[in-house]
């Protein structure tokens, strides 16, 4: 079944609320920090020894590719929340001011922190590792050690940087698609992706090849680089979110429900343990979240039962972004305090997790109420754009319309 009729119409180049439509959809803000844990997870696996023994080598192999999963997700999300959030009287540099005060102000405190954590640490940092990572464009760099320069984590970042600078442009162009060739267009994205995967693997260098992170000598870095770092590669994905949220809007999304979509999502997991490196650590892997960030929008606007949307899993999905540009600083900072071959008993490394997680939540929480919340509530309000005078006589057309929901990362 089809869920038509029910939520945003769209009418030639613009949507329409249906009457009684909810004005949020809490369940993705839920989602988000489940994404975000996926990330922790990865990295407190990785980075320190705190789970010992076979118990610790399971859930390393369990949990390599969590991370780029996670990450997977918020790139389609991405697509899909600002298509929804899009607003007609908007302009692309009202877009853009917004967009960089949502992300700009929490990247520098974390790229601070993380500076003193690399500076105590000796940790080697080359000038152009530095500025890179500052300017947001260490993505764009296939090194090893500038991608992962200073916060290790801000590297997506870069990523998000290059699509919300795409976006005035890229809406409307999409927004041409007739909404009986979403589907279409949707099955081209997901070939493009695939293309990607074996573009990397046949026509990228594959030496030298890289020996750890559950790579295990199948790929090189520039492999990894192209397939997992490189803007316009992820972009493709942030696409398919763009396509998703028109495809929900139009009342086209086929009757999946929220509970077989996350049950997909946990097999595209499982399916990715079992691919190439190369198409398990990028977009190939990470589309199976897609019908889930779909389904959850579509319970919403339903009224549908969703545990993502009760209180305790918002509050988290609110403060996600800041979990996760912290969480990679407060790891390693702990790592190096504890020394790289301290060994723990299982329920002592266990009970170190937990207390490392409510340390990075308490953080979290801090960096939101102190840093996002002040600065998006003082710059960060939207001005029609008759009031925006900060644009150029001439400037790029306004965004389409959307329903308006808090906008995420």
């Amino acid at each position: 079944m089809v869920t038509r009729g029910t939520g945003p119409r769209e009418t030639g180049r613009t949507q329409t609320p249906a009457p009684g439509e909810p004005s949020r959809l809490p369940s993705l803000t839920g989602l988000r920090f489940v994404a975000a844990l996926m990330v922790f997870a990865t990295h407190i696996l990785w980075y320190t020894q705190l789970v010992p023994g076979d118990t610790g080598t399971e859930l390393r192999e369990m949990f390599t590719l969590a991370g780029s999963y996670g990450v997977g997700f918020f790139f389609i999300l991405s697509g899909f929340v600002l298509t929804w959030t899009a607003r007609p009287d908007d302009t692309p540099r009202s877009f853009w001011r917004r967009r960089l005060v949502k992300i700009g102000p929490m990247h520098l405190v974390t790229f601070g922190l993380a500076a003193i954590l690399v500076l105590s640490t000796d940790r080697p940092t080359r000038v152009v590792d530095w500025f890179a990572s500052l300017a947001l464009v260490q993505s764009w760099f296939p090194d090893i050690q500038t991608t992962s320069a200073v916060n290790g984590v801000s590297w997506s970042l870069a990523c998000e940087l290059f699509f919300y600078l795409s976006f005035p442009a890229l809406l409307p162009l999409l927004r041409r698609i007739r909404e009986e060739w979403l589907w279409g267009a949707v099955a081209a994205v997901l070939a493009l992706i695939a293309g990607m995967f074996l573009v990397a693997t046949f026509l990228v260098n594959d030496q030298p090849r890289l020996p750890a992170f559950g790579v295990a000598g199948e790929a090189s870095f520039t492999q990894v680089w192209f397939v997992y770092f490189f803007p316009p590669v992820r972009a493709l994905e942030f696409v398919l979110g763009i396509l998703l949220a028109r495809i929900v809007a139009s009342g086209r999304w086929p009757g999946l429900g929220l509970a077989p979509a996350f049950a997909l999502a946990v097999a595209g997991y499982v399916l990715a343990q079992y691919e190439p490196y190369l198409a398990g650590t990028g977009g190939v892997a990470s589309v199976w979240t897609a019908p889930l960030i779909a389904a959850a929008a579509v319970a919403d606007r339903q009224g549908a039962a969703s545990v993502f949307r009760r209180p305790t899993m918002v509050f988290l999905g609110e403060i996600s972004f800041a979990f996760y540009m912290v969480h990679w600083i407060i790891i390693v900072t702990a790592a190096e305090l504890m020394g790289p071959t301290r060994t723990f008993s299982l329920f002592t490394g266990s009970l170190l997790v937990l207390v490392l997680l409510a340390v990075v939540v308490l953080c979290s929480w801090v960096l939101y109420r102190c840093v996002e919340v002040p600065l998006v509530r003082r710059f960060g309000r939207h001005r029609p754009a008759a009031a925006d005078r900060s644009g150029p006589p001439g400037a790029a057309p306004s965004l389409p319309a959307g329903l308006r929901v808090p906008e995420g990362r």
